[in-house]
């Protein structure tokens, strides 16, 4: 699926090409979607469902961080304790450990 998702008036849709007159002065942010079912990760929440589909479970050892850790691996993804904080290098980490499950795409805000 190609194109860039854009929330314009609270409404998420994926449009056309980002190279494109239309995009000039645009803010560009990144977003983490779950590829399987093409859904937006929008909380923590939902990370959390997604991920524990996968084998991931929830770990408490760091009260300033959100964190999961996979049994069969020595794998930790560690995220910020707040959603808002989360950065591309949080979700490309994901990504990684996570392969063909999850993408960062650029969504353009109006």
């Amino acid at each position: 699926m190609s194109g860039v998702w854009m929330f314009d008036n609270g409404v998420l849709r994926l449009v056309g090409n980002p190279g494109s007159d239309s995009f000039q002065g645009l803010a560009r942010l990144k977003i983490l979607v779950h590829v399987p079912s093409d859904e937006v990760v929008i909380s923590y929440d939902v990370l959390e469902r997604m991920l524990s589909t996968f084998g991931w479970e929830r770990y408490y050892d760091d009260p300033d961080l959100f964190q999961f850790h996979k049994r069969s691996t020595v794998h930790l993804i560690s995220l910020p304790k707040h959603f808002n904080k989360l950065k591309s290098m949080h979700m490309y980490d994901i990504v990684v450990k996570n392969r063909n499950m999850f993408e960062v795409r650029d969504m353009y805000l109006n």
